[in-house]
């Protein structure tokens, strides 16, 4: 942290001139100076921490700061085209020499997770054929590689990826011991849940030694909100070109679609890495998508939530639970944390109780209710039906959901009359992200064990 605060000091220069805009036109915007500078240098100084260049931070902290001060928006807006030039021409720049080829780096690491995926094919095993194979490992292509490029910025320790190489290491045992049923409902199960255990591993990675701290962890829930977002773009970008390109070839009578379909596996890990990098790069452009997201889809989902569960009290109709069903509400709650995680992300602490917080609540509550109500059919069901490993799973995520979404209900509660911090309602969130993934190893790597691999 002392390599931080000593970095923010060589940006004296340009603190000062953000400070002097905003005094001379304090007469325009009643604004706190001293506190909005206490704010930036905070934001600089772990931007720092997580392995920014501090001409990088300094900008990126004022166009942050920008979402709840006028001032800082304007002058963002004023200065940002110099301010990338400096940063960009400025033979003195304080970026470290390692991570000028950063844009390399990402691209040799997206090749060799294309690459990574068809080494099984040299070995005999196919996609089609071995597809059991392919769907368990799937996650072993390209996190340990995400990690990788995130433990190379951060310059991590070995000492450091110590649990994230355990992680990697039993998860690689577990998913391809010969125990399994080809065609067994734990197979699935186990390709479903081991991607999520593991991205623990590259959160770890990616906050570095600001893991433990709930800043650390929410950072990496923008960033995955983020990377989301990225790789959808780029999905329907790659889409459209691959469309387009096996049109042309067509009409020259040439099919590349077998060509393609072999290599779109390839395709797909690379994207990943590709968006990844340029989440990192592009992080004070992207960051601006979490309020606009959080703020349309939150009352969405609670409109949605509140039709459910008016049309069953109205109807008096339980909710059936079959496999499909089981599914779709487990993805529905997830869903609904996942936004509720990303609209932490997004609020500033300092802003006001509003309009959209009490929205929020009526999100958890509604969500809470269909949670109990789906809860309590899976019970009567296992009671009358039996036990299966996809019962197990949802009977256990939902128990979970259900503890989240109400201590996230009571400390929402609080937060609204004034009896708790907003920090409270981070930490609760953030601490809950090891329960899912402590969750998702045990039914990647120890449910199978309990249902003999079936």
């Amino acid at each position: 942290m002392n390599d931080s605060k000593a970095s923010v000091a060589t940006l004296e220069p340009q603190i000062d001139r953000w400070r002097d805009y905003l005094r001379r036109r304090q007469t325009v915007h009643a604004v706190d100076v001293v506190e909005l500078e206490d704010h930036l240098r905070e934001i600089i100084a772990n931007l720092i921490d997580g392995g920014l260049a501090p001409d990088e931070a300094f900008l990126v902290a004022v166009k942050r700061l920008g979402a709840i001060d006028a001032l800082s928006r304007e002058f963002a807006r004023e200065h940002s085209e110099r301010l990338w030039k400096q940063l960009i021409a400025l033979p003195g720049s304080t970026i470290p020499q390692r991570l000028r080829h950063e844009p390399l780096v990402a691209l040799g690491l997206a090749v060799a997770a294309g690459v990574l995926i068809k080494v099984p094919a040299l070995f005999g095993l196919d996609l089609d054929a071995d597809g059991g194979f392919y769907a368990r490992n799937a996650a072993l292509f390209i996190l340990p590689l995400l990690t990788a490029y995130f433990a190379w910025k951060r310059d991590l320790s070995l000492k450091a990826l110590r649990l994230p190489l355990a992680m990697f290491l039993g998860a690689a045992l577990a998913a391809n011991l010969p125990s399994f049923v080809p065609g067994g409902t734990t197979e699935p199960l186990v390709a479903l849940h081991l991607p999520v255990a593991l991205w623990l591993a590259v959160g770890i990675a990616y906050a570095g030694t600001r893991w433990r701290e709930v800043a650390g962890r929410m950072d990496f829930v923008r960033f995955s909100g983020e990377l989301f977002i990225y790789f959808v773009l780029i999905a329907l970008g790659g889409g459209v070109l691959l469309g387009t390109s096996a049109g042309i070839f067509t009409s020259i009578g040439v099919d590349i679609e077998p060509f393609m379909e072999q290599w779109a596996p390839s395709l797909v890990l690379g994207a990943i890495m590709v968006a990844a990098w340029l989440v990192e790069a592009k992080q004070s452009v992207i960051e601006n998508m979490a309020p606009v997201l959080t703020t349309l889809f939150t009352p969405l989902f609670t409109i949605a939530l509140l039709l459910f569960l008016g049309t069953a009290a109205w109807t008096g109709r339980g909710i059936a639970i079959e496999r499909d069903m089981l599914l779709l509400f487990d993805l529905l709650l997830l869903l609904v944390v996942a936004l509720l995680l990303y609209t932490f992300s997004a609020r500033d602490p300092q802003r006001r109780i509003g309009l959209f917080d009490r929205a929020q609540l009526a999100l958890i509550l509604a969500a809470l209710a269909v949670d109990a109500l789906a809860l309590s059919a899976m019970t009567l069901r296992i009671s009358g039906m039996g036990i299966t490993p996809n019962r197990v799973v949802a009977l256990g995520l939902n128990a979970i959901l259900l503890v989240n979404l109400a201590g996230a209900a009571v400390l929402q509660v609080r937060f609204l009359s004034g009896g708790a911090p907003f920090a409270r309602l981070e930490r609760w969130q953030t601490d809950f992200l090891p329960v899912y993934g402590g969750w998702a190893a045990f039914v990647a790597v120890g449910l199978p064990a309990l249902f003999s691999y079936r």
